[in-house]
């Protein structure tokens, strides 16, 4: 992989520090301190109201609903599986961690309509299972209006109860955005505590002349370093992070902090009607983290690349002869790359070109065209097979095969400084390919463009999505550009 076009010191120069730009600091520490990110610990934060109590409250509507069954189905092997249903379909919708205000008539449909399904399952089963077992309708729509009746009541209760929690308790909060729309956002929030947020600052820039001032009718400070977000987290205990602007770096910065992070606005969310504060919509920023499908992210590296290995075997040792008998020993070529979290590997290539020592290889921009580079050497790169070996890194966790390219840390640090959201581009497991690279961003191209790329792929990953970029990038070996 090469770098790209943009302007930067033609020599190493010293860190940034957080105040030198507006988001996160930059992401490579110098060479020698820690190969973490220059982040807060990822710490997690208990959510406001628990998954065990709403849980309960299924548990006790299954309980109810099988009373009026009769004694021939209260066997364990009919109400654990009832239970385990309703358990996994009610958490997959949601209904365990419902939005600050919302009412159990608003998760009525949602609550019916899953318990209607699994009673039908369970009087389907019991049938095959045994005739003697079979569930007459009186009694299966008895169960059920007495499992619907106790789950949306009970949950009444609790729901009422966390809603005075968060009005007596309000979580301390950051708005980030315009100060003149987060003033608003937060005066909102402020006139309103039964939806448990009080702000205490704002995060943007200065309106005027860089000086931070009062945040209007909410009085609250306006906060444009990670110094002052850092020192607001702590001395306020801040636990929630609304955001009015998209700001990828952010959103990572305050998610390590353990801070609940919300969007206002932007496309439509569907959700239940509750999830509004004072009619601003809004829906949680989930943690990557977090996100369903990491497992099977991984998953699908290992299934593709052990026999992508297998296959590439004689290429590989191919090439390694052809780099031996033109370049001489010391067939690959190990450099330090910046991973996930700001993490530091050693990425493996075929050697093209011997660099002259190790600051050339850690801080020069592009090697295409250098005329020590040999035929050989120019034949991988323009043909990409000196990135072969990368997939040892993939096969190691180092790497996915998709996802945003990694780069030196003398070069993240530099581009941390420059471009808005490259810190941003290390949420996620650097990549072999990368949406970036399927639109031609390869070599020596923009490294603006490739960062609203690589945030636009992590912003809507899906696993279908690494499937497709995984095609074009097989399809676009037949018309090779080279890095």
């Amino acid at each position: 992989m090469t770098t790209e076009s943009t302007s930067v010191p033609s020599s190493p120069g010293p860190w940034p520090t957080a105040g030198q730009a507006f988001g996160l600091a930059s992401l490579a520490p110098p060479r020698g301190t820690t190969d973490r990110l220059a982040l807060p610990r990822h710490r997690r934060v208990r959510p406001r109201s628990g998954v065990a109590p709403l849980a309960a409250v299924d548990g006790l509507a299954v309980l109810t609903g099988a009373t009026f069954l009769g004694a021939a189905h209260h066997d364990a092997r009919l109400l654990l599986p009832v239970l385990a249903l309703v358990l996994v379909l009610d958490g997959h919708a949601g209904l365990y961690r419902p939005a600050a205000r919302t009412r159990a008539l608003d998760e009525l449909p949602a609550l019916a309509s899953r318990a209607g399904v699994v009673w039908c399952l369970a009087a389907a089963g019991a049938a095959a299972y045994s005739p003697d077992l079979a569930i007459g309708p009186l009694r299966l729509c008895a169960a059920y209006g007495a499992h619907v009746g106790v789950a949306v009541l009970v949950r009444a209760v609790l729901l009422a109860r966390r809603r005075r929690i968060a009005r007596a308790h309000p979580r301390s909060a950051l708005v980030v955005g315009g100060a003149g729309a987060a003033r608003r956002f937060a005066a909102s929030a402020v006139q309103h505590p039964e939806y448990g947020m009080r702000p205490v600052g704002i995060v943007g820039v200065p309106e005027q002349g860089g000086a931070p001032r009062p945040g209007g009718e909410a009085g609250l400070p306006v906060l444009a370093t990670t110094e002052e977000i850092h020192r607001a987290v702590i001395q306020n205990t801040v636990r929630d992070a609304v955001f009015l602007d998209d700001d990828p770096g952010l959103v990572t910065l305050f998610q390590n902090y353990g801070c609940t992070t919300w969007q206002v606005g932007g496309r439509h969310q569907d959700g239940p009607m509750g999830e509004h504060m004072w009619g601003h919509a809004w829906h949680r920023i989930v943690p990557l983290e977090q996100r369903r499908g990491r497992t099977a992210k991984r998953a699908l590296d290992l299934v593709f690349t052990a026999p992508a290995l297998a296959l590439a075997l004689p290429v590989l040792l191919l090439c390694a002869l052809a780099v031996r008998l033109s370049d001489g020993p010391g067939v690959l070529f190990r450099q330090e790359r910046v991973g996930q979290h700001g993490r530091h590997f050693t990425l493996l290539k075929f050697r093209t070109l011997r660099p002259s020592d190790d600051t050339e290889s850690a801080t020069r921009w592009n090697v295409a065209g250098d005329r020590r580079m040999s035929a050989a050497g120019n034949f991988l790169r323009k043909t990409s097979l000196d990135e072969l070996p990368q997939l040892w890194n993939v096969l190691r966790g180092d790497m996915s095969l998709v996802g945003p390219r990694p780069e030196r840390p003398y070069f993240v640090a530099q581009f941390s400084k420059i471009h808005a959201g490259y810190a941003a581009r290390h949420r996620m497991p650097v990549g072999l390919t990368g949406l970036a690279q399927v639109h031609g961003l390869r070599g020596d191209t923009s490294i603006e463009d490739r960062c609203r790329f690589d945030n636009h792929y992590i912003d809507h990953w899906s696993l279908w999505q690494d499937v497709c970029i995984l095609l074009r990038t097989a399809a676009g070996l037949v018309r090779p550009a080279g890095s």
